[in-house]
């Protein structure tokens, strides 16, 4: 039996280790320990999702156990499932933020493009996470690849926060297929979702 202690790590560190492992077995048992009841859910939603036995169990405040169990017949599955996704608890419901360009401000776009990549850096460092980035027109080329910004936006997409860049902006920018992280959206979406936002960040 495999034993991983990922007491300490946020997510999606103890999702992205224990999965590590599952991908070198072709059966058996991996425990894992984590500090948090959020972790677990995490653990036991891929454990699902890979159609993998698992079980919990809650050893004190701050220490709780998830032990996962692969198979041959559940191998197959878990080589195809690449997805690495967490519940979280720290997103802001109904928060919005809006990039519509790839600049931040008026005035350089030397400077504004410095000041956007150091933006959606600091929003991985807030306490609470937007639910909702909607990206479009200018914005849209911060999600694709090459962008300084994508690694950023993966990180909050991994912990949650639904990233959805306007089809019609790839397309007029020729990035169609170039989009890196999250996924594709239309007007009648980004208007839905603004329109039922509780707060909308426009940086």
């Amino acid at each position: 039996m495999e034993r991983i202690d990922a007491r300490g790590k946020t997510c999606p560190l103890p999702v992205i280790e224990t999965k590590k492992v599952l991908d070198t077995m072709k059966e058996g048992s991996v425990t894992v320990l984590v500090d948090n009841a959020i972790a677990v859910q995490n653990l036991c939603k891929m454990a699902e999702q890979k159609k993998m036995q698992y079980s919990s169990e809650k050893q004190s405040e701050d220490c709780y156990t998830v032990t996962i169990t692969i198979s041959e017949d559940s191998q197959t599955t878990a080589n195809q499932s690449e997805t690495v996704s967490c519940i979280l608890d720290n997103r802001e419901q109904k928060t919005v933020v809006v990039l519509s360009s790839d600049c931040m401000g008026n005035g350089d776009d030397v400077l504004g493009r410095i000041l956007m990549k150091g933006f959606v850096y600091a929003l991985t460092e807030q306490e609470h996470l937007p639910e909702t980035i909607l990206l479009y027109n200018g914005g849209a080329k911060l999600s694709v690849e090459g962008a300084e910004t994508v690694a950023d936006l993966k990180l909050m997409e991994a912990q949650g926060v639904e990233i959805l860049t306007c089809g019609t902006c790839l397309n007029h920018y020729g990035l169609s297929e170039k989009l890196a992280v999250g996924s594709v959206t239309n007007m009648y979406r980004i208007a839905e979702i603004l329109a039922n936002a509780g707060k909308v960040i426009r940086p």
